[in-house]
């Protein structure tokens, strides 16, 4: 067993993610939370066995990795939990697809699935970016919602459209898991910037995403030039509704978008603070909560500007529905 880590022995031993969570993430999910029968929907549907369905479809067309099958890729996989202090390391299966992208689901269990398109764009240190990535995931417990939110993107397929109603009004539950999920992942290129001890690398493995090629044909520095004019430009009002639009039936904000918020976390001195071990551990005191509850209204006012607000009035109405039915038919 290899100890493929960036420096010899490095852990965040015990960290509390709640130190780790971007504003935005922090705002959505509790948006989400104040959507009454969002979570009895979430679990309901898993307990129908939609999420099952959806590993085993998964699971169907593509290989799990381990020591014995590419074990070099496993093994900066399973380097991300060590580093992160996470005891199970989750299944990793690798898929042909041709979209350059990675998931993590399972409620319970969570399994990690990469496509075969991402690897081959990625170099090794790349890749780590990616397994740290969706590490965080499992380390934020964002795994629930997202495997939901997995879920309702594939009953176009068919999937839940055997047993739900289509006249149900899910679309309002998809946009606001669609925007939770935009603002977990920001969070998550924070704590895979401290995985591998290097924002930078994030942003060029970000950049390598976006741009479809290789890194070593691109230039970081304009790609961080270009993240700051975007920055910039979103601080007004039409910017913040541009970029609205544009993510909006996304589950990932733009990788420009991305880079700039990372960088910008980074300037703060949070990143070099926690890197360096200076954290709250797992069952320590509490962060401040109503300090942190600030900082999330004020990012959730800032960046939102009532339309997130808007949508979660949506999803109320639309849970309700989804719920009754799920009570009346399947309880």
């Amino acid at each position: 067993m290899s100890d493929d880590l960036p420096v010899l022995g490095y852990r965040l031993k015990q960290i509390d993610e709640r130190v780790l969570r971007h504003p935005a993430d922090r705002a959505a999910t509790a948006a989400l939370k104040t959507i009454p029968g969002v979570n009895t929907v979430a679990r309901k549907l898993i307990e129908l066995g939609y999420e099952r369905a959806l590993r085993q479809s998964l699971l169907a067309s593509s290989v799990r990795l381990s020591l014995h099958q590419l074990p070099e890729v496993y093994d900066r996989h399973r380097s991300a939990y060590t580093i992160l202090d996470i005891p199970k390391t989750p299944e990793l299966y690798l898929a042909a697809f041709p979209v350059a992208n990675a998931s993590t689901i399972g409620s319970q269990d969570p399994l990690v699935l990469v496509n075969s398109s991402l690897l081959d764009q990625l170099d090794a240190d790349q890749q780590r970016v990616v397994f740290a990535h969706e590490a965080a995931h499992v380390l934020s417990d964002h795994v629930l919602y997202g495997t939901v939110l997995q879920i309702l993107l594939n009953m176009g397929g068919g999937m839940l459209g055997r047993t739900l109603p289509t006249a149900l009004p899910l679309m309002a539950v998809q946009n606001a898991l669609l925007e939770w999920s935009r603002a977990a992942e920001l969070t998550c290129d924070r704590i895979a910037a401290l995985v591998v001890r290097d924002p930078l690398l994030v942003c060029r493995t970000l950049m390598s995403i976006s741009a479809g090629t290789a890194a070593s044909r691109l230039d970081l520095g304009a790609f961080l030039a270009q993240a700051d004019d975007y920055g910039k430009a979103s601080r007004s009002l039409p910017g913040r509704w541009t970029r609205m639009n544009l993510e909006m039936s996304t589950t990932h904000p733009l990788s420009v978008r991305r880079a700039h918020e990372l960088m910008d976390w980074v300037k703060g001195g949070d990143y070099e603070r926690i890197r360096d071990g200076e954290y709250p551990r797992r069952g320590e005191e509490d962060p401040d909560v109503k300090a942190e509850a600030k900082a999330a209204a004020e990012h959730y006012k800032e960046r939102f500007q009532g339309a997130f607000k808007d949508v979660v009035g949506q999803a109320e109405d639309a849970t309700k529905s989804v719920s009754d039915w799920l009570q009346k038919n399947l309880g």
